[in-house]
């Protein structure tokens, strides 16, 4: 993050760093999404493929929009770059969720069956969740950092720059991450009435589905 801040001029750096944080983003989503199903190497290939190259473009695109607009609007793009990037990414790495489904259990813990209605309800969960992480740390600092620039003191120490970014990132993140992870439980839940109707119609062939209030799943992270 403190790269993607600090290198967001150049083409070159603006697809490193992107690349690097996509990729580091790929296999956190890959590594805490739901379910039980199995991806083949091929379409976790294909979903990093895609979730990296939306991010690189994103960034990019961006960047030459706002090439006129004052710095501030510029030092801003990795954010918003990010934000986009997540609403790719996350989705991607867990595709098979979002085709299969992701199990659901009753109150008790009994397992009803696969549901894509969860699966994107837990997904939309941890893309506001990802975002909102980042979004402290990746605006506070480009206005800290415009500030200093328009003061003259990263003129005077331009060595000040990268310290700066990351201390300021830092305790943002200290705080951000865990809030943000908190914004909605690990273990969600739906009302029973809003799945699915092909699997509610097999849960009620196999018991009394006025006795399901709601179902609960594991959304991720």
């Amino acid at each position: 993050t403190g790269g993607m801040i600090t290198f967001y001029k150049t083409a070159p750096a603006v697809v490193f760093w992107q690349w690097l944080n996509q990729s580091f983003n790929a296999l956190v989503n890959y590594t805490n999404r739901s379910g039980d199903i199995v991806q083949t190497d091929k379409q976790i290939l294909t979903s990093y493929v895609f979730a990296t190259s939306g991010a690189v473009g994103t960034a990019l695109g961006l960047n030459a929009l706002v090439k006129k607009m004052p710095p501030l609007v510029g030092r801003l793009v990795p954010f918003a770059a990010v934000a986009a990037a997540n609403c790719i990414n996350i989705p991607m790495m867990r595709a098979q969720e979002l085709k299969h489904g992701t199990p659901v259990f009753d109150a008790n813990g009994n397992k009803l069956g696969y549901s894509t209605v969860a699966a994107q309800y837990g997904i939309g969960q941890v893309i506001l969740s990802r975002i909102a992480m980042a979004m402290p740390g990746m605006v506070l600092t480009p206005v800290v950092m415009d500030y200093l620039e328009k003061r003259g003191t990263l003129c005077r120490y331009p060595w000040l720059a990268l310290p700066t970014s990351l201390s300021v990132l830092g305790i943002c993140l200290t705080f951000a991450t865990p809030l943000a992870c908190a914004f909605f439980k690990q273990k969600a839940s739906l009302p029973f009435s809003r799945l699915e109707d092909e699997l509610k119609d097999k849960v009620a062939k196999e018991q009394d589905i006025s006795k399901i209030d709601r179902v609960f799943y594991n959304k991720g992270l």
